[in-house]
């Protein structure tokens, strides 16, 4: 965008783009950029909800989140004020770095229940580490992408990615065929999938619910 104002941008995975200011509203862009969006603060507070059926007694809440990242740092005072209409103690961890995290996760230890994390490029990049700590900790953790829960996590719940992928070159089509970003309205997802680790469930001595394992997307054995 600061490169270009004339040449079209397409995002196919945007957290926030009104708050983010890649776009003017949803309805209307306004300019040479449009795409998908996550929602990603929308789905919190399901997040929070599934994570409460798998962790029984569920008081003490650690949130963590790259706070270099503004779509991070929104979802993180959502997520916190979900929390807190729900009557949990919330904890903020706060990261900018992979060298932050091994600190945050030692620091959550006997003052956390479950641990909330929220995705962006520094989590993905550094699930494993996290995923490993957080089991050591004896830490229920909760992501955005299935990937995390293939890397130990306990369940994830967020959009189906491949899915914004083929409806992001849907936009492409249409713009190469005359069509304005600033006419074409930013869309959300419409498929979303909650994958269980049933592995990290008995690690943790949690027993996941049967009804939520037939609600499950994918559960990881």
């Amino acid at each position: 965008m600061q490169a270009t104002s004339d040449i079209p941008i397409v995002f196919a995975l945007a957290a926030d783009p009104v708050g983010s200011g890649l776009v003017a509203s949803l309805a209307r862009p306004g300019g040479n950029v449009t795409g998908l969006s996550l929602q990603q603060t929308d789905a919190g507070g399901k997040r929070l909800e599934l994570l409460r059926e798998v962790v029984p007694g569920l008081r003490r809440l650690a949130i963590m989140g790259n706070v270099g990242y503004s779509g991070s740092v929104l979802e993180m005072s959502e997520v916190q004020e979900t929390a807190h209409t729900l009557g949990l103690e919330v904890t903020r961890s706060e990261i900018r770095r992979a060298e932050d995290i091994a600190a945050a996760v030692e620091a959550l230890k006997g003052r956390a229940d479950a641990l909330y994390v929220v995705g962006d490029s520094l989590v993905d990049a550094n699930r494993i580490s996290i995923n490993t700590l957080a089991l050591s900790a004896r830490l229920p953790t909760m992501h955005i992408v299935k990937e995390a829960v293939e890397a130990g996590a306990l369940m994830s719940y967020g959009p189906n990615f491949p899915d914004l992928y083929r409806r992001a070159a849907d936009y492409v089509d249409k713009i190469l065929r005359g069509a304005k970003p600033a006419d074409l309205p930013v869309e959300q997802p419409t498929k979303f999938e909650l994958v269980l680790n049933a592995k990290t469930a008995k690690s943790l001595g949690l027993a996941i619910p049967p009804s939520m394992l037939v609600r499950a997307d994918e559960v990881i054995e």
